[in-house]
């Protein structure tokens, strides 16, 4: 599905984002039957940027989407998993570029393991340990974000 936030925004530097009006993704966790945390993460697609690295599920904002809104949409379309499947909690700005481009994190809660599609922008989704998240090859901007989302996980 393509909207009006598809495409290219470059820094001075040649750094380039996905997304005209932004970006975001949903960073959904769940409780374990022992108590443990899980959050589902994409193995994005190899063709995709920074393909071959595990991160959130989303993608562009479109201009008249707010940051809950593209992530909730992002996630639907790359995981199959519907809005009223889980509850919004939190959203967190874990990157802004020179150029204004922004990512938001959106912090949702789901209430058990929940199924999951892949689409073609994914290798696997996978709920994974919060605990093993690290032993993953993140994506370059989750990888940083990681460590203060997890807290935020509380």
């Amino acid at each position: 599905m393509h909207g009006d936030g598809d495409g290219w925004v470059f820094d001075p530097d040649g750094a380039r984002y996905w997304g005209l009006h932004g970006a975001a993704g949903l960073l959904l966790s769940t409780r374990l039957a022992d108590g443990a945390h899980a959050v589902l993460l994409q193995h994005r697609a190899v063709w995709s940027h920074q393909g071959g690295t595990w991160g959130l599920p989303g993608g562009a904002r479109d201009s008249h989407e707010s940051a809950i809104d593209a992530a909730v949409r992002e996630a639907h379309e790359e995981t199959g998993i519907e809005a009223d499947a889980i509850s919004v909690v939190d959203t967190e700005v874990t990157h802004q570029a020179v150029s204004g481009w922004t990512y938001t994190t959106v912090i949702a809660r789901a209430d058990g393991e929940l199924t999951t599609t892949a689409n073609g922008e994914s290798t696997e989704l996978r709920w994974v340990r919060e605990d093993d998240v690290d032993g993953l090859p993140l994506h370059p901007g989750f990888g940083r974000s990681w460590p203060e989302l997890r807290k935020r996980l509380r």
